[in-house]
């Protein structure tokens, strides 16, 4: 048997190994080895008694998995009651919960796009995002410049349908998208605006609604939001919010919600308790920025290059990849786990650590960690 594509395969990683791109899994046990700053588990509900006990009834009641497709079987009073409340919370008029965020937004841009629509795509979006643009069958995806909202006025000026989708907050280097702007130009050209809020729901906006809600817009007819459950929620899932005519829609003809197996009963049920949590959570956001302020103050004294964080997100450009790398390893050695984002992952070719404000975090471990970071660089 021919080992050809096997030899390609060793190839291509050589030349990864060699540019500073290769990525390890890195299993850890239930307690953790290190501080954790690479997780995006922001308010640190993951792990909050209330969130456990919900998921732990559930499961006890429903068992370990949705055992079929939201159509089929996997639909539970847990997934309905979920998608209510998170509806009512985000000011939309309806919401509908996917397995993974992932797949809501690829399931987002194809339910929103047809061969004459045109998407614009800001550069720094997430692969997602990305991958929604190319497997969706608009006429056209223009990438536009980073926040660039005279660059969409521009684009949309040319084109008679079209969606605008952007990130809140980023995933990348955790700045916030001008939002109004950019709703005030769809408007005015008759398109639509698709907002990821992955990194603003719970952290950003009235009782944690998001970075939609904090601009003003949760609930208008020509904004669609997606969400991630996985990261201030501390669960897992995704969640598409909008009209009912939209949920609709995605019930009948989304295939990255038809064809998959449903989130977990438990996991909804967890995802609902910390949405309780994130209602009156205005001490744990509070905290959020205040860890924020003292992170990106340390990191600009030691010369540190830190954009200004939104939300809790906060990266440290690198000198290059093989730095990056290094400079990783270096602080999980000294007992602190940070993100380490290089091309492809990055969009501007620039490697960084990426940070997150972690609030479950001891505040003592957490200072430490800074530090620990500042020792390290390269």
């Amino acid at each position: 048997m021919s080992s050809a594509w096997l030899d390609a395969l060793d190839r291509q990683a050589a030349l990864r190994d060699k540019a500073g791109l290769r990525r390890e899994l890195r299993p850890h046990g239930p307690a953790g080895d290190v501080v954790d700053l690479a997780g995006n588990d922001y308010l640190g509900l993951a792990r909050h008694p209330a969130v456990i006990s919900a998921a732990t009834a559930a499961l006890e009641s429903y068992g370990l998995g949705a055992t079929g497709s939201r159509l089929v079987r996997g639909s539970t009073d847990a997934h309905d009651e979920l998608e209510w409340a998170l509806g009512e919370w985000l000011g939309t008029e309806t919401a509908l919960v996917y397995s993974s965020g992932y797949l809501a937004n690829l399931g987002a841009v194809k339910a929103l796009t047809g061969p004459q629509t045109v998407v614009l795509s800001d550069r720094h979006n997430h692969a997602s995002i990305v991958d929604g643009c190319r497997l969706a069958a608009a006429g056209r995806t223009v990438v536009y410049p980073h926040c660039d909202v005279a660059a969409v006025r521009h684009a949309l000026a040319e084109h008679r349908s079209a969606v605008v989708v952007t990130e809140s907050v980023f995933s990348v280097d955790g700045d916030l998208a001008p939002l109004r702007e950019l709703h005030e130009v769809c408007r005015a050209h008759g398109a639509l605006l698709l907002v990821d809020d992955a990194h603003a729901v719970g952290v950003l906006g009235p009782h944690g609604a998001g970075g939609v809600a904090a601009a003003g817009l949760a609930g208008a007819p020509d904004v669609v939001v997606t969400a991630t459950l996985s990261k201030a929620f501390g669960a897992a899932g995704g969640v598409i919010a909008g009209p009912a005519q939209l949920r609709r829609h995605l019930v009948d003809t989304g295939r990255t919600f038809i064809y998959d197996t449903a989130l977990p009963p438990a996991v909804a049920a967890g995802a609902l308790a910390a949405l309780d949590v994130l209602r009156d959570g205005e001490d744990l956001r509070r905290e959020l920025v205040s860890r924020a302020g003292f992170a990106v103050s340390r990191l600009r004294e030691a010369d540190l290059e830190v954009p200004e964080p939104a939300g809790g997100v906060l990266s440290v450009t690198a000198p290059s990849a093989e730095a990056a790398l290094a400079w990783a390893a270096s602080c999980r050695d000294s007992g602190v786990a940070v993100g380490c984002f290089r091309p492809p992952s990055t969009p501007d070719s620039r490697s960084r650590l990426r940070l997150t404000i972690n609030a479950g975090v001891e505040r003592a471990k957490f200072e430490r960690a800074i530090e620990v970071i500042v020792k390290e660089r390269p």
